[in-house]
């Protein structure tokens, strides 16, 4: 039924069948699961996600506690996160080097600094396994960083040693099925599919850590590469992340493109009243993770209540890496004065987790020398007999399973507020009309603060 996607403008072909080719968007977007990693107070134009660090100690103060103190200290840190459609990404840390929080955090019945002994390796695995209970269906939880070991949760000082590296693989994947991990070091881990939480992201001289992110292939793929830029030691890529953003962006870009970055933090903390600033973290968050763009839609112009509607799509991925979860695809007939939902349906074949990019990134072009494919997805839908007849508006939204309500946004000007997308019109047990939608009729992405989640 689809064939080429095209560029711009929108045509009929047949009295059967609308081909839409929708407008697009220019700016970037805030979209889950991916970009700039900011605070949890919905305030960044593009964040989120959000960084939440927990002593060991405050999580389990002694074995005896269960998995219900770690919900509980979640639920306190965590319970805004949703109304600001932010997901987080938790590390529990043994031990802060300096600053505010300087200090070790063991529980206290283990002795502080004891990474080696049999007794302390028994309640490491037994954390993480409270872990995964707490977390893995936690709707709150966007990827887990590993931590747990040396400063910060960093893995260094001390690195983790190859059994310990066996423990906690080992534990963490029994622990958590749903959501990815993510690991400190491209050269640890070898034997898990981990993600890597880079912490001194796109640093001029650390060459050791990018080469190894990039040894690991297609890993990206199915795991998160992330991390923060840091401006308080060795050779950093600008004073602060202001001067990075507006003097250093052609690095920064080179590093998400190259490594696939799904997201940063620190690099967030940008004056966002300087311009160049934030004209550059647009062009940045644009090539963080994914952008899905609408290139092509065919539908049925007409349908009889009790029918069938056939919708065809073609997407490209323009960003660097995928939406790392199979979040559904929907459909839906709106009501044409309302907006409401009069029908929905999922696009069942759909895998929004192989809507892949490019790769191969040439720094010298600004593209991929793979570009990237565009994703083709069918599907006929049967209507219900009782659908009232009348003239509707078509829409698609990427549902958050939390509650399953419109999340992601497709990189196109056609959208209503709360998240759906308005392709054109179809006709239910009536004549069609001419399928386009005036642009009066769609509202400004950016201006709707609207979306969430259910946890």
């Amino acid at each position: 039924m689809i064939g080429p996607a095209g560029a711009g403008g929108k045509a009929f072909v047949s009295d059967a069948e609308a081909v839409i080719h929708p407008a697009g968007l220019e700016e970037a977007i805030p979209n889950p699961l991916k970009g700039f990693r900011a605070g949890a107070d919905g305030r960044h134009p593009y964040g989120t996600l959000a960084k939440t660090y927990l002593k060991w100690c405050d999580l389990e103060a002694a074995a005896g506690d269960d998995v219900d103190r770690i919900r509980q200290v979640c639920q306190e840190r965590w319970k805004d996160a949703p109304a600001h459609n932010i997901k987080v990404i938790p590390r529990v840390f043994l031990y802060w080097p300096r600053g505010r929080l300087k200090g070790a955090y063991w529980p206290t019945d283990l002795p502080a600094g004891d990474y080696s002994s049999s007794r302390f390796k028994d309640r490491l695995v037994r954390l993480i396994h409270k872990l995964g209970a707490a977390w893995d269906h936690d709707p709150r939880v966007a990827f887990v960083e590993t931590g747990l070991i040396g400063f910060w949760g960093e893995h260094h000082r001390p690195s983790p040693s190859p059994e310990i590296q066996k423990l906690m693989g080992d534990a963490h994947t029994q622990a958590f099925s749903h959501k990815l991990l993510m690991q400190r070091h491209g050269w640890e881990f070898l034997d898990y599919r981990f993600g890597i939480y880079w912490d001194s992201f796109a640093h001029p001289d650390q060459f050791r850590h990018r080469r190894a992110i990039e040894a690991l292939g297609d890993r990206w793929k199915t795991a998160p590469i992330g991390g923060e830029t840091a401006f308080d030691w060795g050779r950093t890529l600008g004073a602060d992340p202001t001067d990075a953003m507006v003097n250093h962006l052609d690095e920064l870009t080179d590093a998400v493109r190259d490594l696939h970055a799904n997201h940063c933090g620190w690099i967030a903390a940008y004056d966002r009243s300087n311009p160049a600033a934030a004209a550059n973290a647009g062009l940045l968050q644009k090539a963080f993770g994914y952008r899905f763009v609408l290139e092509e839609v065919r539908y049925s112009r007409q349908v009889g209540p009790g029918g069938s509607l056939q919708i065809a799509l073609a997407v490209r991925n323009t960003g660097s890496g995928p939406l790392y979860y199979n979040w559904p695809l929907e459909a839906a007939l709106l009501e044409a004065d309302t907006r409401r939902v009069a029908w929905r349906g999922r696009f069942e074949q759909a895998d929004l987790r192989t809507w892949i990019g490019g790769d191969w990134w040439d720094h010298r072009a600004g593209c991929y020398r793979k570009p990237a494919p565009p994703h083709r997805l069918q599907q006929a839908f049967a209507l219900p007999a009782d659908l009232p007849a009348g003239r509707y508006v078509l829409a698609l939204a990427i549902l958050d399973p939390a509650g399953d309500v419109p999340s992601v946004r497709f990189a196109t000007s056609q959208y209503f507020a709360g998240g759906r997308h308005p392709i054109g019109w179809v006709g239910v047990g009536r004549e069609a009309d001419q399928p386009d939608l005036p642009a009066s009729m769609f509202d400004n992405p950016l201006d709707d603060h609207s979306l969430h989640y259910v946890p």
